[in-house]
């Protein structure tokens, strides 16, 4: 009967997985559960002077709020404005002849810029149109 108990508590025990994990690195909720926290890679500082190719310039100045810039921007030969652009995650959107527009990190291969090949610190807004900071290269 005792090997038959015992053959028993063994088996049970194979069965059974881990212990469920009882850290926490967030809240206790009203039921007990734990709400996780998110952590977001830290905020890079867009601020200052991209360049193009072609006399195309971007910069990037910090607005009056966190997370908020005002951009001044030379995207070809015959258009240039002024922009407020919002931080969303790692990119930049701003509204450019009303139409939405996101500066996203890349590297100069991305920008499909052959003068910006091989930059490695640049910002995006769809092919043929990006900027780096100069000085910058792989």
């Amino acid at each position: 009967m005792k090997a038959l108990t015992l053959l028993a508590t063994v088996a049970l025990a194979a069965c059974s997985g881990p212990a469920p994990d009882t850290s926490s690195d967030g809240n206790m909720t009203s039921v007990g559960s734990v709400e996780r926290k998110a952590t977001a890679p830290a905020p890079r500082d867009y601020a200052g002077r991209w360049v193009g190719v072609e006399g195309m310039v971007l910069d990037i100045a910090h607005a009056g709020a966190p997370g908020h810039y005002d951009l001044t921007m030379q995207w070809d030969l015959d258009h240039k404005g002024n922009f407020d652009g919002t931080a969303n995650g790692r990119s930049i959107t701003f509204i450019r002849n009303d139409i939405p527009e996101t500066l996203r990190p890349t590297d100069g291969d991305a920008t499909g810029l052959k003068y910006l090949a091989g930059k490695t610190d640049c910002l995006t807004v769809k092919p043929g149109e990006g900027y780096c900071r100069d000085g910058l290269s792989r």
